[in-house]
């Protein structure tokens, strides 16, 4: 019905008789080649979303219609066919272009947030032919960012197009999407057509890791446990005559630590490697899940959760994390994975906690009243909150975490 009226115009008053009615179909249907945009994506599923060249095209078969039907030319119709025959090719080639496309994503390498995700897409060309100006879309999580969109001019036949981007990160997560989309007018630009394509991703983006230079939270735990274990009579005895390896005698060494026996039989000097106190040594960072958390809070908990990690993991700790849904992990990938996908509600799963010193990261005052004797907290205290751990000093040594304050310079504080 929408061409009814700049159609009859034309038909009434003859195709070449009033110059202002071709402009008022041209302009009409220019406006009309703009739909919504699920009749949009309707229409380039199927091939038939014309462009503004291809929306021209048609209102001026349109007109040569119009006019052959009120003069009854003969070469207005020869006009009008033509023009309807190179329609419908610019509606068959873009949908054959794309058929011969394949598409292939390369694993996305983890990150901290705050650093760039690296996101690689292989488009293939299978055909014998070139495959020329096509667009290329990267469907994108809406909290991660806007669709990624590239133009490809050629991709020779037989032969891979690799594109790669790079997406900035604020925030910690584990993202996942799988739809990437390829677009083409070509060869004749008359008319769009795309496919979709299933290229599943999985980006991991871990909690910013604080480089701390020193942690006397950890310190004090580790030196707690090294006195207990020279305390004990057994290990007192083992560390001084149990002997890890042999090696050869290099400048600087004790002349104590020679085996003297080896030494004799290979006739050079050996020299023995004990076991080393830290390496029992064993650290484990509970993550209260079972409270309700302040978003800014969680976050500044599980950035220290990861930095403590690592700055364990450095002093040569056997180190563990604990949540109430997973209960005791170990191991770098599976505790930052675990990290990058906690969320901050209440959990509604319990492990039970381990019955040793632990390190409580929590926001529930209450809870630290529970814990394990020699064990150490940290609480994050909410934006608004008045509230102060002084009392239980006496029982526990902790950091009260304060969010106006850096995070970085709390946790290199000596606890209380």
């Amino acid at each position: 019905m929408w061409l009814i009226s700049p159609i009859s115009v034309i038909v009434s008053q003859g195709f070449w008789g009033n110059s202002r009615s071709v402009g008022l179909i041209f302009s009409f249907l220019a406006k009309t080649t703009k739909p919504l945009n699920p009749m949009k994506t309707w229409l380039e599923d199927r091939g038939i979303l014309p462009a503004y060249g291809g929306g021209v095209i048609i209102g001026i078969t349109l007109c040569f219609f119009g006019a052959a039907t009120n003069t009854m030319a003969g070469w207005l119709y020869a006009i009008c066919g033509t023009t309807i025959a190179v329609l419908i090719l610019s509606i068959i080639l873009p949908r054959r272009s794309l058929l011969p496309l394949k598409v292939r994503r390369l694993a996305i390498v983890p990150v901290s947030a705050g650093d760039d995700l690296s996101i690689s897409l292989e488009i293939e060309n299978t055909s014998n032919q070139p495959i020329n100006l096509l667009e290329v879309t990267d469907i994108l999580p809406i909290v991660l960012d806007q669709p990624k969109i590239t133009p490809i001019e050629t991709i020779a036949p037989k032969s891979c197009h690799r594109w790669t981007y790079y997406l900035p990160t604020s925030k910690r997560g584990i993202y996942h999407w799988q739809e990437v989309q390829l677009r083409t007018a070509a060869p004749l630009g008359l008319f769009w057509c795309r496919r979709c394509h299933q290229a599943a991703a999985k980006a991991l983006v871990y909690p910013q890791i604080l480089p701390l230079q020193q942690c006397p939270l950890i310190d004090s735990l580790g030196q707690e446990m090294e006195q207990k274990l020279e305390n004990n009579r057994y290990y007192q005895r083992a560390s001084q005559g149990l002997t890890r390896n042999l090696r050869q005698y290099r400048q600087g060494d004790s002349t104590r630590l020679i085996h003297w026996k080896t030494s004799a039989r290979l006739g050079e000097f050996q020299i023995r490697e004990l076991e080393v106190l830290t390496g029992g040594q064993e650290v484990i960072i509970c993550l209260d899940t079972l409270c309700d958390w302040q978003e800014d809070s969680f976050e500044r908990a599980i950035i220290a959760a990861a930095s403590l990690y690592f700055y364990a993991h450095r002093r040569q700790l056997n180190v563990k994390l604990w949540t109430g849904e997973t209960g005791l992990i170990q191991g770098e990938r599976i505790i930052l994975e675990t990290l990058a996908g906690i969320e901050a509600k209440a959990s509604q799963k319990n492990a039970n906690l381990p019955n040793l010193p632990v390190i409580w990261l929590t926001s529930n005052f209450n809870s630290i009243e529970q814990l394990t004797p020699g064990s150490r907290w940290l609480f994050f205290l909410a934006a608004d909150s008045r509230e102060s751990p002084s009392l239980l000093i006496r029982q526990f040594s902790g950091l009260a975490i304060e969010p106006e304050t850096s995070l970085q310079q709390q946790l290199q504080k000596p606890p209380r």
